[in-house]
């Protein structure tokens, strides 16, 4: 696949055609079970939104109904998908136009190549990881939300893996768990903004080490608060986090293979190729 540019958040675009045009540049999110584009696709498609079949759509910070618009194909890769219905979302994707979600996902393998931009998205052939990536398994819901244990400092959580968050967020009961510790922290308000027009507030603080396996992410700013999206997924009684691209970006580079169930990441490593030949 011809290399990307990240958008005005740091989240890799692909190019996406829609019903043969394009490309639009939809943002890649693996924590969205499905696809939407913004209402300037449907005006450049010439399909007229249709509020007659609205779709109720979860966010990190609530729920909106929205109208949605029907497409006869969607290509990215080796990934085609046939009469989707997309729902219209507002314009809150730093600049891109709409999000990938993970409909049809289920037997590919994503290569996001932070340092070169480029993003692939090929069928899976279970291969290995390569050579100096570190392997850390993942569970795959129902609705396709990749998550893996993971511990913050020394508190076990649940980590959600979300290549579409602008932030890293955690849950009310982590933020409790790091107090039962004494864990000190200086707090900032954030506004958290998520695919709906609610923005909502959250206690903002460098966190202590995030290990996912062997990788160990630091100095990550966590924003923690009651959020939407964690009672959407079931998260509130025990620590959870979900780690968005501020933290993910401070590595090279990242796989995540559906078929293996795997997500393996390359932390900083001076002098190799680009994983996604030009």
């Amino acid at each position: 696949m011809a290399p990307t540019l990240r958008d005005q958040i740091g989240r890799i675009w692909a190019p996406v055609y829609i019903d043969g045009k394009g490309p639009f540049r939809l943002v890649i999110d693996t924590g969205a079970s499905r696809s939407a584009v913004t209402a300037s696709v449907a005006q450049a498609l010439g399909i007229t939104p249709d509020g007659s079949q609205p779709i109720k759509l979860n966010g990190v910070t609530g729920s909106a109904v929205v109208p949605s618009i029907h497409i006869d194909s969607l290509l990215v890769g080796d990934l085609l998908m046939k009469s989707v219905v997309l729902p219209i979302v507002p314009n809150v994707f730093g600049g891109a136009d709409g999000v990938l979600g993970t409909e049809g996902l289920l037997d590919k393998r994503i290569v996001i190549d932070f340092r070169h931009d480029s993003i692939s998205i090929k069928r899976s052939h279970e291969r290995r990881a390569p050579e100096g990536f570190d392997t850390i398994s993942l569970d795959i819901s129902r609705n396709r939300l990749i998550t893996t244990q993971a511990h913050v400092g020394s508190i076990p959580v649940t980590a959600v893996i979300d290549t579409g968050a602008e932030s890293s967020i955690a849950n009310l009961a982590l933020r409790e768990a790091l107090a039962r510790r004494r864990f000190h922290r200086k707090f900032s308000q954030d506004d958290v903004f998520g695919a709906t027009d609610t923005v909502t507030q959250g206690e903002g603080s460098d966190f202590p080490p995030i290990y996912l396996g062997d990788v160990q992410i630091q100095g990550a700013h966590i924003t923690t608060g009651d959020m939407h999206i964690f009672d959407v997924w079931d998260m509130t009684k025990h620590p959870a986090i979900l780690i968005g691209m501020d933290a993910l970006g401070k590595v090279d580079a990242i796989i995540i293979d559906y078929r293996r169930s795997e997500l393996q990441i390359l932390v900083h490593h001076t002098g190799y190729w680009p994983l996604i030949p030009r």
